[in-house]
């Protein structure tokens, strides 16, 4: 039987570089993500880790693939959990005319922890999607 997978597919007002950019770096990640943030070099197989606000690391994986500003992929898996395959998270960036399409791919999930990323990636992409619109708004009225 196939693991369930989480597919999120949104629209955001800006540019490749900025969205790569708000994934990628620790300082904008903590601004969507709320509790931590992701802490990687973002090279292939270099770590990556969620970093609480107490400075405690809450998961662990491995960058897969990296291709800025289009493509990011890296394993998620909670500390101590060896017992399970990590799961996948794969971002897809495109240009779709003034916005960029972003599709986030969350597999390798069984049917609790799917329950849970759906919460938690609806909520911090939302945000994230918030973030970058409202950025570019206020250079505007600036």
């Amino acid at each position: 039987m196939a693991k369930p997978t989480f597919v999120y597919v949104t629209y955001i007002a800006t540019t490749l570089e900025k969205l790569w950019d708000a994934l990628t770096s620790e300082a904008f990640t903590q601004q969507y993500w709320g509790d931590g943030q992701l802490q990687s070099d973002w090279e292939v197989g270099s770590s990556v880790q969620h970093v609480n606000q107490d400075g405690e690391s809450e998961s662990i994986g491995e960058v897969l693939q990296s291709q800025p500003p289009h493509r990011l992929a890296y394993t998620f898996q909670s500390p101590g959990v060896t017992e399970v395959q990590p799961s996948r998270v794969r971002f897809e960036l495109e240009q779709y005319g003034a916005t960029v399409k972003l599709t986030l791919i969350h597999d390798r999930l069984d049917a609790q922890s799917c329950l849970n990323v759906n919460c938690r990636w609806t909520s911090s992409l939302s945000y994230l999607k918030c973030l970058l619109e409202i950025e570019d708004v206020l250079a505007l009225v600036a």
